[in-house]
């Protein structure tokens, strides 16, 4: 007497759907990790005392495509929370900006700031291939915005 079947039968079937159980632990574990791992970088305030201006025009630009440039009163220049030379902000700025072509530059310097100070990062900028750059100030606080 022979088994048509050859006698064996499986009583359980390989699964053909991937197990979804474990997904939303997968996803929350992996969106802890990033939350935990992921820095936010935050520039550090300088002590400056800010230009005046009579008219201003507030940057509706992402942080990401704004390179802030401080410089202090005696000249010293700070580009990432580094202190650079004025020679080393053509080296520091050119790779940024390649890297990213819709960056502006935000020069935030002190009032007192010697003209040739800015004058000298002017150039550097420009000799980076920086085109667009902006002059932080502090509006006046009595000035009021006109209504059309």
């Amino acid at each position: 007497m022979g088994l048509k079947s050859g006698g064996l039968e499986r009583k359980s079937k390989a699964a053909t759907e991937i197990p979804s159980s474990s997904m939303a632990d997968i996803a929350f574990l992996l969106l802890i990790f990033f939350m935990v791992s992921t820095v936010f970088q935050s520039d550090k305030n300088r002590q400056i005392e800010w230009a005046n201006a009579e008219a201003t025009e507030k940057m509706d630009e992402k942080q990401k495509d704004i390179l802030n440039v401080w410089v202090e009163s005696n000249g010293a220049v700070y580009i990432n929370d580094l202190e650079r030379t004025m020679d080393e902000v053509s080296d520091v700025v050119y790779p940024i900006f390649v890297g990213n072509p819709n960056l502006k530059i935000s020069i935030r310097s002190d009032r007192n700031v010697a003209y040739n100070y800015i004058d000298q990062l002017q150039k550097e900028l420009v000799s980076a291939g920086a085109l667009k750059v902006v002059f932080a100030t502090e509006l006046e606080k009595s000035m009021t915005r006109q209504r059309r």
